[in-house]
């Protein structure tokens, strides 16, 4: 009865079967794919951006959806104890703006490669290809698993590492939730986390591909009060908008875009104030006379943005610069530090980078990732009720609780 059993061969479910084993115990993996790592996979369009190496504190600030919870898992293994243990393991590493980590190769197979190669070394047994369909328990204690062909395996404990609902091609269709309602655990309401944004206005169509650098946004409720605010870099979509940070805005306002339309206000000139950029306009006029407003926005703006800004403001794009009124100059000027956008809605798990929601951690012991309901019933990983904003935040939430959870199975 001393074998643990893994459930879910993802980023958690690899990583506790490693730190499992390397404390002697028998560990077996199952994996309802043909593959480890499906998700892993494709995570970071492919390059797979592993953790952030920013300090432990900035990295607990990052942390939206119950940060306390983390505080045991995440300094029993830290950002840089998983950078640590991927070099040892022969992986280099590098760091890239944002403090985002990312295999030196740029390849997520290369993490999957050598956690694989872990678990070889290690005698770690992995099953692919087969799903378990239930969680025996008796006497409120784990006894073992049953797979889909009603195959029983016995075990002393389990672990849930079946990630969440985000991705379910990647095998990703919530089998850890059901699990865990049918041994009375609660699950946090579960939304798409880290997910593009739609919106109303069908102008976007034309800034589809058109990706902004060093812009600040704002999202505001009808009352106007601001719900999030960020510096960085965003994205325009044939459907909305995305990028990281609207991509980390959408954990933010979940709530308030289920009850209403929210506006993104968009500073396509954060660095200049609305003086300095009216000087820059009049300056621009100046230098420019006979050019016409298409031709002098350009110096501005991105080309794909000229038409659209124009068209929002109104203005003809053969007028010329010198024929603008002062109330137009300044019209620009707001456009140009408020382009403001509806949004209407969120994109699908199929876009969603990870599931917000999940398995209640007022029903698991943060020191341990163990069930306070089920003896030897342990999570780790998207399962939980655990998120936070994009830049390899979310993995390594995975690899600490996972980290964790395999410290403590007996």
């Amino acid at each position: 009865m001393g074998e643990v059993i893994i459930v879910g061969g993802g980023a958690a479910g690899m990583l506790a079967a490693v730190s499992c084993a390397r404390q002697g115990k028998k560990v077996s993996l199952y994996e309802k794919n043909e593959k480890l790592g499906k998700k892993l996979f494709i995570t970071g369009k492919g390059r797979c951006n592993i953790t952030n190496a920013c300090d432990a504190e900035d990295f607990l600030d990052h942390v939206v959806g119950n940060p306390r919870f983390l505080y045991s898992a995440f300094y029993n293994f830290t950002n840089l104890d998983m950078m640590e243990l991927l070099t040892e393991l022969g992986l280099p590493l590098k760091t890239e703006r944002g403090n985002r980590v990312f295999p030196k190769s740029d390849k997520s197979s290369d993490v999957i490669k050598v956690l694989s190669r872990e678990l070889q070394r290690l005698g770690v047994e992995v099953f692919l290809n087969t799903p378990v369909k239930d969680i025996i328990v008796e006497d409120g204690s784990v006894r073992g698993i049953l797979l889909n062909k009603g195959e029983r395996r016995e075990c002393s404990s389990v672990l849930i590492a079946t990630g969440g609902l985000s991705y379910p091609s990647t095998g990703s269709t919530g089998d850890g939730y059901l699990f865990a309602r049918k041994l009375k655990h609660t699950i946090a309401e579960l939304s798409p986390g880290l997910v593009p944004f739609e919106v109303k206005e069908g102008f976007v169509k034309e800034l589809m591909g058109l990706s902004l650098k060093n812009i600040s946004i704002r999202i505001a409720d009808s009352r106007g009060k601001t719900l999030y605010s960020e510096f960085g870099e965003m994205l325009f979509t044939h459907y909305g908008v995305s990028g990281p940070i609207l991509l980390s805005a959408s954990s933010h306002v979940t709530k308030a875009l289920a009850r209403e339309n929210l506006t993104l206000f968009i500073d396509l000139k954060p660095a200049l104030t609305k003086e300095q950029l009216n000087a820059r306009i009049l300056r621009e006029i100046e230098e420019n006379r006979g050019k016409q407003m298409k031709n002098m926005l350009s110096s501005l703006l991105p080309s794909s943005l000229v038409p659209v800004m124009l068209s929002y403001l109104g203005i003809s794009p053969e007028r010329r610069g010198n024929e603008l009124s002062k109330q137009e100059r300044l019209a620009m000027v707001d456009g140009l530090k408020s382009f403001s956008l509806t949004l209407t809605g969120f994109r699908d798990y199929n876009e969603a980078i990870i599931t917000r929601g999940g398995v209640s951690v007022k029903e698991v012991n943060p020191s341990t990732m163990e069930s306070k309901l089920v003896k030897g019933l342990y999570f780790a990983g998207e399962v939980l009720d655990v998120d936070a904003h994009t830049g390899g935040f979310n993995l390594q939430i995975a690899w600490s609780t996972a980290y964790l959870a395999g410290q403590n199975m007996s």
